[in-house]
């Protein structure tokens, strides 16, 4: 597919689902487009964001995350200088022994050839294999349509290579478990039939499962729909890990009004107001004793309008608590937090 033809898959997606928001063309090509740490109960987690092209979906109901990038082809070659970036950042570089998890993403597929160079994803390899010695888990961002086993077997063959074997993990962005809130109104395009055709050729191999999920995704949703969605979607994953013996963790965003999208309008109309943190808790309790991990993401990635995130009024109180349930997954804390 020529860059034309992307570019206007990119506009139909962001026109199709109502999106006014622009791109960043004005980003310094040889720098990611964000990067950041996280803690958890896999330990230190450095999570990278690449400045390529954008999603080619792009037409998520709430998602801005593609205005972080460009809608045009960015080449291998800055993607390596990001790569260069990256591992010459004194924040990162002093963290090289510790990081044990590295999370790769473009805000859209790192396994879409088209948006992603095959040649930078396997330069940093090479390069997270030289120079992050504990680094026991990679995991890269994509939807399902553009997983080909044999690629992730040649990459799963290059981690070993490393002093500490790595293991991949693929992250896929699920948003809602509801099909009509997930297909239909927030128009993920991602069905159970196609999801549970990755687990399968994912199980074979032994690879991990991450699973984006937003609390509370779309106008019209009460925050009981919300807390039960996330629990049947908790329910569902747990077979799942328990019929494929498989690792699965379950990343979960409350979610918060981006600009630019049909989210902002509603919140503006006063139809629509992001999930509570109490909410999230409730939600994530159900899943305690079950075979699958939780991670709550605590970040609007400076993207909420004023008022539309939630970690505004009191509710903020309660992020270390969460924060440190991330790092320990111990239920103990989200007993208390509920009282």
């Amino acid at each position: 597919m020529d860059e034309k033809a992307i570019v206007k898959q990119i506009r139909f997606g962001s026109q199709k689902s109502g999106k006014t928001y622009t791109f960043d063309e004005e980003h310094d090509k040889t720098l990611p487009a964000e990067i950041w740490f996280q803690q958890s109960d896999e330990g230190l987690i450095l999570f990278v964001v690449f400045y390529t092209q954008a999603c080619r979906w792009s037409r998520c109901l709430g998602c801005n995350l593609p205005s972080k990038v460009s809608q045009h082809h960015v080449s291998y070659k800055f993607v390596m200088a990001q790569i260069d970036s990256l591992m010459s950042d004194p924040e990162v570089s002093s963290k090289f022994e510790t990081i044990s998890k590295v999370i790769v993403s473009n805000n859209g597929s790192v396994l879409d050839q088209e948006t992603f160079s095959s040649t930078g994803l396997m330069y940093l390899i090479s390069q997270m294999n030289l120079y992050m010695p504990n680094l026991s888990v990679l995991s890269m961002e994509t939807r399902p349509e553009y997983v080909e086993i044999e690629e992730l077997e040649f990459i799963s063959r290059a981690l070993e290579e490393a002093d500490t074997p790595t293991a991949l993990e693929l992250a896929v962005g699920f948003e809602a478990f509801d099909n009509r809130i997930r297909n239909e109104i927030f128009d993920k395009g991602l069905s159970l039939e196609v999801f549970e055709e990755l687990v399968l050729k994912m199980s074979i191999y032994g690879y991990h499962l991450k699973c984006y999920f937003m609390q509370k995704p779309v106008p019209g949703m009460s925050d009981e729909e919300a807390v039960i969605d996330i629990q049947n979607a908790i329910d569902y994953l747990a077979r799942l890990s328990n019929k494929y013996d498989l690792h699965i963790n379950m990343h979960l965003n409350p979610t918060y009004v981006a600009e630019g999208t049909a989210l902002e309008t509603a919140f503006r109309a006063n139809q629509y107001k992001p999930p509570r943190l109490r909410d999230v808790v409730r939600a994530v309790i159900h899943s305690r004793n079950k075979p699958i991990s939780v991670y709550i993401g605590l970040s609007d990635e400076g993207l909420a309008v004023e008022g539309g995130s939630f970690l505004c009024g009191e509710e903020s109180s309660l992020t270390a608590r969460i924060e440190e349930f991330n790092r320990t997954q111990d239920y103990t804390i989200l007993e208390q937090i509920l009282g």
